[in-house]
């Protein structure tokens, strides 16, 4: 074992910590000024980033190889997750989208979240066997990668939660390309892609809430009083904050919570506000690191199935902070889902770690 990758454990810290004030930042003051506990966040935030790295390490400690025997079991859970959260009396509803399980002491859990890691390594683990004489997967192969896949993506899409399914789809997409399966694979899931997110808005499998979300990407004023008003407070919040930003708690914006969900899916206009371009230059700057670690690693990985794993972990961070970071400044349509490591959610903020914990796995054995 060749130990952690520093790099890639330092810039994971500093955005935790980051994200961490930007959360106490963009709920103090509200909740203050309405008699509740301002610290009410932030301290469930940091014991969330607790249980996240006890995750991590658990998850690091364990031969990612080993994974293999228990890919079915892992993958069951994950299914068993999604299937529990659509019965009756189980789930909890916000905004449309029946997504939550409530648990005593009033945490939430997320099943799909914690099922993107399920489907990475389910998928990986398919593709990565050799019995053949091809070093290339064969068509069966894909296709019973692509099942393991639809499974959970189809029961995500019943919640629904398009945000969560994008993000599992490129994961999917990357995992396949990198595999070295034929290239029309690839090309025929991004037709497939788009025709099926244009039937899913046709058939009505988007929820009006989510309709109204991509609606006002295109024109804010379509849903003036929800998804449009929002996204103007965004654009506003982020571009308010100039080269150096307000500083830290002092931003106007932020502390008049002009921005909903501001803790959560729209963290990075505490970001842009309060710490300004160089503090988001800054954070952009750290996901890059993560990101450039983590192909690093996959690319040095001597085994096929812990590249994949690697490949798939990188994709899903990386398209997840791009259409975050891109929904809050109104260049990506605006999905609901959350910047990793910074924003408040204890599912999320479980399976970033996670994922993270795969990728010092696979790089302390990249050459064992």
């Amino acid at each position: 074992m060749e130990g952690f990758d520093p790099f890639l454990t330092i810039a994971v810290g500093l955005l935790l910590i980051i994200g961490t004030l930007l959360v106490y930042a963009g709920t103090r003051s509200w909740y203050a000024s309405v008699g509740l506990d301002p610290q009410y966040y932030v301290k469930r935030h940091i014991f969330n980033i607790l249980i996240g790295a006890i995750l991590a390490f658990g998850t690091t400690i364990i031969d990612y190889r080993l994974l293999r025997a228990y890919t079915p079991i892992v993958w069951g859970l994950g299914v068993l997750g999604l299937i529990a959260v659509l019965l009756p009396g189980i789930s909890t509803e916000i905004n449309g989208a029946k997504a939550w399980i409530s648990l005593p002491g009033g945490f939430q859990v997320q099943p799909a979240e914690l099922a993107k890691i399920s489907i990475i390594i389910g998928l990986s683990m398919i593709l990565s066997e050799r019995t053949h004489d091809s070093n290339q997967p064969t068509h069966r192969d894909v296709l019973q990668g692509l099942l393991i896949a639809a499974i959970p993506i189809a029961l995500i899409l019943l919640q629904p939660d398009m945000g969560t399914v994008l993000i599992i789809s490129a994961s999917v997409v990357t995992i396949i390309a990198v595999s070295g399966a034929s290239s029309r694979w690839v090309a025929g899931l991004l037709i497939v892609a788009v025709v099926g997110g244009f039937t899913a808005v046709k058939v009505g499998v988007v929820s009006d809430y989510q309709l109204k979300r991509l609606q006002s990407f295109v024109d804010p004023t379509v849903d003036p009083q929800s998804s449009g008003y929002q996204l103007r407070q965004s654009r506003i919040t982020i571009g308010s904050g100039g080269i150096v930003g307000k500083g830290l708690f002092k931003g106007p914006q932020t502390n008049g919570r002009f921005v909903p969900e501001q803790q959560t899916d729209f963290i990075f206009t505490v970001a842009g506000e309060e710490l300004g371009f160089l503090g988001s230059g800054l954070i952009l700057a750290l996901f890059f690191t993560i990101f450039m670690r983590g192909f690093r690693i996959a690319r040095r990985s001597q085994d096929i199935f812990g590249r994949l794993v690697a490949t798939g972990v990188i994709a899903w961070f990386a398209f997840q902070a791009f259409e975050n970071i891109g929904m809050a400044m109104g260049l990506m349509p605006m999905t609901g889902v959350p910047l990793p490591f910074m924003s408040y959610g204890g599912s999320s903020m479980f399976a970033n770690l996670i994922g993270i914990g795969l990728l010092q796995n696979v790089h302390a054995r990249q050459r064992g």
